[in-house]
């Protein structure tokens, strides 16, 4: 009989009824998500304004990331549910983008993950 792998216990936290198995998969679904190269800076400027940002100002703003890289990360992350784009049929093209509620959730987390980060980088030990 095969018993379920479990995680390891941490004091004054518990993993009990979580299956190891799934959370390794959703960690997986995860990590393709948000990091590949130039995501979580696409991320940062939409959760900065509640203004849809044009793909001009991430191509400004986003020095060092190909065109041809922003444009993949953008259609990913439209893809999965994170980013709404909205294409005007104006010479010059516009096409905006704004973060979906599953977007704003997601930007949610990882803003209170780099509030983790910077509170424990501060500290010796």
């Amino acid at each position: 009989m095969e018993t379920k792998k479990r995680l390891p216990m941490i004091e004054g936290c518990s993993f009990e009824g979580y299956d190891y198995d799934y959370l390794l998969a959703e960690t997986s679904k995860l990590r393709k998500i948000i990091t590949k190269r130039g995501t979580l800076e696409i991320l940062i400027p939409l959760c900065c304004t509640t203004k849809p940002v044009r793909y001009k100002q991430f191509k400004q703003s986003l020095k060092g990331i190909s065109s041809k890289t922003l444009a993949s990360r953008l259609k990913e992350l439209e893809k999965s549910g994170i980013l709404n784009r909205q294409s005007y049929n104006e010479i010059p093209p516009r096409v905006e983008y704004q973060l979906t509620p599953k977007g704003q959730e997601l930007v949610e987390s990882v803003i209170s993950l780099l509030s983790w980060m910077m509170k424990w980088s501060k500290m010796k030990g």
